[in-house]
């Protein structure tokens, strides 16, 4: 199963600062180190704008108790994910810490169709954001939500309590990497208020036209 995203760091280098102008923003992606809040970010989004709409990422990973199938991720084996990479049904797809995640051509391909949605909101890895830039170069908005200081996110990763010792690392040593290609994207907006820096983002997404 051939990975087809972008390496870190690698490939992907200069791929949204050679941009001389902002994509149409009809596909916003907003990506953000683990603990870097772009998921709380996407919510309030959508919950502010009824004509954006959320991109539904594909997952092997176990699917928490409070989590929907086709909702918060479209769950499924890894069997599955495999034969849907083999198939080309992917716009991007990686693993992280053992589980694999990825975008679904129709799910994208849904949304583009659909004329009451005026914005496509992803919430995915900076990988996956710069492959999805590839694949959309013209309408893939790309914001990176970063963390006040590298202290701060490892403060907000260890209060999960979902962390051991050794997987906060692994994520820290990620999250550093990640940090590094925040040049790529078009914006940068840091995240030490949230709602400050929901607004933020809304008001850059406002700056271009959408669909």
């Amino acid at each position: 199963m051939a990975q087809n995203s972008v390496d870190i760091p690698g490939e992907s280098q200069g791929v949204g600062s050679e941009q001389s102008a902002l994509p149409s923003g009809t596909i916003v992606v907003i990506s953000a180190p683990s603990g870097g809040g772009k998921t709380t970010i996407a919510h309030r989004l959508l919950e502010q704008n009824v004509d954006w709409k959320f991109s539904v990422s594909a997952t092997t990973r176990l699917r928490r108790e409070d989590e929907k199938h086709g909702v918060d991720y479209y769950f499924l084996t890894s069997g599955e994910f495999e034969q849907r990479v083999d198939n080309g049904e992917l716009v991007e797809w990686e693993e992280i810490f053992g589980s694999c995640y990825g975008t679904l051509k129709d799910e994208v391909d849904r949304l583009l169709s659909d004329p009451s949605v005026r914005r496509i909101i992803f919430d995915i890895d900076v990988k996956g954001a710069l492959s999805v830039r590839k694949a959309f170069p013209d309408d893939a908005l790309l914001i990176f939500i970063a963390p006040p200081s590298v202290g701060k996110l490892r403060l907000r990763l260890s209060r999960r309590d979902t962390e051991s010792a050794e997987s906060l690392e692994r994520r820290m040593k990620r999250a550093k990497i990640e940090m590094q290609l925040s040049d790529q994207f078009d914006c940068v907006i840091v995240n030490d208020d949230l709602d400050r820096a929901v607004a933020e983002v809304e008001a850059f997404i406002a700056s271009t036209p959408g669909k």
